[in-house]
């Protein structure tokens, strides 16, 4: 499955830090659970390419879609 195909699979996404100092991504779907973690400043890169990414689907998105 790309990036860009479309998934009826649903999840949770659940995100805060570890007590070790990380931060964690958890996703659960039906049968999996992921734990993710990352240092403070790995974090920091994801969360400004999820900005970007926002930024372009933004901008992709039809007009008077939003």
């Amino acid at each position: 499955m790309g990036i860009d195909k479309e998934s009826d699979i649903a999840a949770n996404l659940q995100i805060g830090p570890t007590t070790l100092g990380m931060v964690r991504i958890f996703i659960e779907a039906e049968g999996v659970e992921l734990p993710l973690d990352f240092d403070p400043e790995e974090a920091e890169e994801i969360a400004e390419e999820i900005r970007a990414a926002a930024a372009r689907a933004r901008a992709m998105a039809p007009k008077g879609s939003r």
